[in-house]
This record gives C-alpha cells, sequence and structure tokens, in this order.
C-alpha cells in the first residue's frame, strides 16, 4: 500500500458518533487523511441532516474524503424525484417512513413530520425543507472504490462478475451469494450494509457495519501495509482474519 486509507461505515444519522469517529481518525492519520464513507449515510439516527452538511463541508474544505452511496442515500432522491416511498428491496411492503427503515428520523432532522400523513403532503414538505446541495450531493454519489488491491462498496459485488458489470442494485443491497462466498475476491472487499454486533474480518472481505443504525458504536478502521486495524480511544486494534 502507498499510504493508509481510512474506512467509515454505515452512520445513519448518527451525527455525534460521526464526529467522534472523525477525531480518531485524525488523531491517527491527520487532517489529510484519506478517508472512503461506506454509505447509509442517513435514516434511523436522530441528525441525517447534520451528517450530510458534515460531509459537504469537509469535502468543500478540501478534506480526502471519498463517500459512496448506500441503499439508504437512495431512498432520499427516489422519494424527492419520484414520490415512491416503497423503495425497499428487501421489504418492499414498509413505507420509507416506517421506523424500521428509518425515514421519518431523516425527515425529521430537516423539520418534516411523517406521522400519520399522506405521502403527498409529506413530499411537499420534504421538496421544500432539503436543500439543493443535499440532494444534489446524493445523488452524485460514487457506488464503488478501489485502490492498493481493496475495493471499498456500500453492500458487496456478486462474485464471479467483472467490476465494470457489478449493478449498482447489487452493490447497495447485495446480501448473498456474496456473504458466504468462501473463496478470494480479486481485492479484500471492504464494505457494510449487514449490521453485525461488531466489525469483522472474514479474510476475503471486511464488513465494517457494527450496528451504528442500532445505537450501536461507530468504528472507524485504518487499512494500513496489508494490515487492517480498528481506532479506539487507546489507539489502534488490530482486526484479523
Amino acid at each position: 500500500m502507498t499510504r493508509p486509507i481510512y474506512a467509515l461505515p454505515d452512520i445513519h444519522g448518527q451525527r455525534a458518533m460521526l464526529e467522534h469517529a472523525l477525531s480518531l481518525i485524525d488523531a491517527d492519520g491527520g487532517g489529510d487523511a484519506r478517508v472512503v464513507f461506506l454509505g447509509d449515510l442517513v435514516d434511523r439516527g436522530p441528525d441525517s441532516r447534520g451528517v450530510i452538511q458534515t460531509l459537504i463541508d469537509g469535502i468543500a474544505s478540501g478534506r480526502d474524503w471519498i463517500v459512496l452511496k448506500g441503499n439508504h442515500d437512495d431512498y432520499v432522491p427516489r422519494f424527492l424525484d419520484h414520490g415512491d416511498a416503497h423503495a425497499s428491496v428487501n421489504h418492499p411492503e414498509l413505507s420509507w417512513f416506517s421506523p424500521r427503515l428509518g425515514g421519518q428520523a431523516t425527515m425529521a432532522s430537516y423539520g418534516v413530520d411523517t406521522d400519520g400523513r399522506d405521502v403527498a403532503d409529506i413530499l411537499r414538505d420534504a421538496r421544500a425543507a432539503i436543500p439543493q446541495a443535499h440532494r444534489d450531493f446524493l445523488a452524485g454519489l460514487k457506488l464503488w472504490h478501489q485502490e492498493d488491491g481493496l475495493l471499498f462498496v456500500h453492500a458487496g459485488i456478486r462474485p464471479g462478475v467483472p467490476l465494470a458489470d457489478q449493478t449498482a442494485k447489487d452493490m447497495m443491497w447485495i446480501r448473498e451469494p456474496f456473504l458466504s462466498h468462501p473463496d478470494p475476491f480479486p481485492w479484500l472487499v471492504v464494505h457494510g450494509h449487514t449490521a453485525i454486533d461488531a466489525p469483522r474480518h472474514c479474510g476475503n472481505r471486511v464488513n465494517l457495519d457494527g450496528g451504528a443504525g442500532w445505537g450501536r458504536p461507530l468504528r472507524p478502521a485504518v487499512f494500513d501495509e496489508g494490515t487492517c486495524w480498528l481506532l479506539s480511544d487507546e489507539g489502534r486494534v488490530v482486526l484479523a482474519p
């Protein structure tokens, strides 16, 4: 590897956790550290608006930040552009505003009430409340980033399919057959999406989603000279297969 690369998994509207994680990265790698955000910036947590603004401000100030799109980040433009409030691949029966998906928390962070209201009324208020800069930011997020033998992506990839032929749906949504794939990928795949109790190195992939969307800690990682480390208040802790 030519330089350390930091990664932050699913933030899910947890701005306070984000700020703490960024402070750990700054303490370890300084203000010039390259950070890849693995998507799912919004929903469930109390301050999705603040998370997005923090990222916009950081990039505008020159921070070396690469932000990827998760499936929850895709809910926002799909709703604002098309009025689609039932956009979940795994739970098509659920409205985005259900507590399980967490869109009501995102709307609340922009001052939009969803409780018991018609979708048309929510859509009208959301279009008025959400800044165009936030809409443009979410719409322009990348699906993947590849560097130094690492592939960063929100959910994963379909085994055996060339990177150029991977679909946006798989990169934002896939679980199987990605999670159970036993063989090496062309890269070490660094992902989130599937919340577990704590980050885990599986040999051919690293799942960093420790469940911040459900109130568990947001743990940043650093990949440095072929080793993955988690950052803590006490420093680096190796994350081995």
